[in-house]
């Protein structure tokens, strides 16, 4: 309404007003549930979980705390960085125990191959491959770990005896007092061998008496 204004107070004026039309619409956000989902990851241990879930939240963390410490931070922003916290706190994945897998592994490593067909252990040799791979992997997951226990552990139970050097029953057989029954078990190569080593003995034996008798 002043015709005689200048510059100054013109830009002085708008500069009032448009601060106060800001002030009319600003809605102070409500940081209540982002503060929670914060603290909640605060109170997580890094080293449990996989490196690059856990890489990939650092970035939304630290934007969900600088929103927090803004006095001026507005509900819609606020809104955002809540819902793309919880996304990256969602995508988090848990370091799966490995301490079986690396187990099975080991036995599998440690069998006597000669004991095996070639074609059963070629099956345990391409799991166990695979499973290296799982039990080296740090970004292996939970799902991953259970596959690769699964896999092995099938190929495993389907070893199959080699016929060429079949497995020998050596246990002797417990005699109780007065037993007289008990017998050499079928198969039970070293007591028979011991039976055939004393037979030819006593016909070496019998045969040098004839000599001397003559």
């Amino acid at each position: 309404a002043n015709a005689s204004a200048t510059q100054a107070e013109v830009d002085n004026a708008f500069t009032r007003l448009a601060n106060a039309m800001h002030m009319l619409e600003f809605f102070k956000g409500n940081k209540e549930l982002l503060q929670k989902q914060v603290d909640q990851i605060n109170g997580l241990e890094s080293d449990k979980y996989i490196e690059s879930t856990w890489n990939a939240m650092i970035p939304v963390l630290e934007n969900a705390n600088g929103v927090l410490d803004d006095v001026n931070a507005m509900q819609e922003e606020v809104d955002e960085v809540y819902s793309e916290l919880v996304r990256a706190f969602v995508n988090l994945r848990l370091k799966p125990n490995k301490d079986l897998l690396s187990g099975l592994i080991n036995q599998a490593n440690g069998l006597n191959r000669a004991n095996y067909t070639s074609a059963s252990l070629k099956v345990v040799d391409a799991e166990v491959a695979k499973a290296t791979e799982v039990l080296n992997n740090p970004e292996a997951t939970v799902e991953e770990v259970e596959t690769a226990i699964n896999a092995l552990t099938k190929a495993m139970n389907g070893l199959v005896a080699n016929p060429i050097n079949p497995s020998v029953d050596t246990s002797v057989p417990e005699i109780k007092p007065g037993d007289t029954t008990a017998g050499v078990k079928t198969g039970d190569n070293s007591l028979i061998g011991i039976f055939a080593s004393l037979s030819v003995l006593s016909v070496a034996g019998l045969s040098l008496l004839r000599k001397k008798e003559n």
